[in-house]
């Protein structure tokens, strides 16, 4: 029991510490703040400033949740270890080793400082050279992430896809929701590349195809990036679809150009212009923070847009199906030889080496 006390009060120092440097306390106090706000029904009569607020809410509750029950458990550990009793020793000792594990998990958190690591993600995958099997591949790495973001308790939910010609999509964008989800999943921004007996092929021959993955931050706030009017295109248009009744028959959907970048965002969902304008201007800012990031520019008139190819020589990551099963990251030489389960959704072992190699070990 001495050796398990130890341990204990070494945890509670670092949670300590560790809490200190993540200003939980900080953040305990803005989320009581926040709470107050809310509670007022006058702050109602701007609904959009109040759902701001409480996306903001949703985000400090989400924080500061793991590290008070880590302090509460450590406390309530700590009080039996001071009982003595032999008979709990297996149980503590078991229990000790889930809060340590924990703690290590919270530190991870910590490692991300960047601008957006703790906002939410918009992922936005375009098939790239291949032809159907690109479309086919998109279609695959859509729910890839669908399913990591299922298997990290996040929440995840496709905002807008476009359907291919035989088979797959043509575009996809989904949003994902959950502590650090741009943080962690900004290491799968590029090109994916995928190597497999082709399915559309009538010889079965060796297909080669690419996608594109954008990892942006979800920037709901329209105040955090600024996109002034006159630099704005905007173009509407019937949305496609394969037939049926429920084909959208007005001008719905919309694309939106920022002149000065060519950054260029369409959405069709089939729903009203509005709420399609509303998800491409949300996008289209998010596209934009991003880019401010890659080039670290505060003036969007001096941004210049993406001209990377969804091509060969390009890619972040290949996928080899055939002739042997591999998937390795062009970055970080990291590698996994189970490709299905990689495609079921397993890749946090790629997330944790891209963020080791910046620096930010998970």
């Amino acid at each position: 029991m001495e050796e398990i006390r130890k341990r204990l009060e070494a945890l509670s120092a670092r949670l300590a510490h560790d809490r200190k440097k993540a200003a939980v306390d900080e953040k305990l106090a803005e989320l009581d703040q926040l709470t107050k706000r809310l509670n007022d029904a006058g702050i109602w009569q701007n609904p959009a400033a109040a759902t701001e607020l409480t996306k903001r809410q949703a985000r400090l509750n989400n924080f500061c949740q793991p590290w008070q029950r880590l302090s509460v458990e450590i406390g309530e550990l700590k009080q039996l270890a001071a009982l003595d009793d032999a008979s709990l020793a297996e149980e503590m000792q078991a229990q000790t080793g889930r809060l340590e594990n924990e703690l290590a998990r919270l530190q991870q958190q910590l490692s991300f400082s960047g601008r957006y690591d703790d906002y939410d993600a918009i992922i936005r995958l375009t098939a790239g050279a291949g032809g159907t099997d690109a479309q086919d591949w998109t279609a695959m790495l859509l729910r890839m992430y669908l399913r990591w973001a299922k298997d990290s308790h996040f929440t995840a939910e496709v905002i807008e896809q476009s359907a291919g010609e035989e088979a797959g999509l043509k575009s996809a964008v989904a949003s994902v929701t959950g502590p650090f989800a741009y943080g962690k999943l900004r290491c799968e921004h590029g090109v994916h590349r995928l190597v497999r007996l082709s399915p559309f092929n009538a010889d079965n021959l060796r297909q080669t195809s690419f996608a594109l993955v954008e990892v942006l931050p979800q920037i709901d706030a329209p105040e955090e990036v600024v996109i002034d009017d006159k630099d704005l295109k905007v173009d509407v248009f019937r949305a496609g679809g394969h037939g049926g009744q429920s084909v959208n028959t007005t001008d719905s959907a919309v694309r939106l150009t920022h002149l000065p970048t060519g950054l260029s965002v369409a959405i069709q969902n089939e729903r009203s212009q509005l709420q399609n304008k509303e998800t491409a201007m949300k996008i289209l800012r998010s596209k934009l923070a991003q880019l401010q990031l890659e080039q670290h520019q505060q003036d969007l008139a001096k941004l210049k847009g993406p001209a990377k190819e969804a091509a060969w020589g390009n890619q972040i990551r290949n996928y080899v199906l055939h002739p042997y099963a591999l998937v390795k990251d062009t970055r970080t030489k990291y590698e996994e030889r189970d490709a299905q389960a990689v495609l079921d959704g397993k890749i946090d072992g790629f997330i944790n080496a891209c963020l080791a190699a910046r620096g930010q070990a998970a």
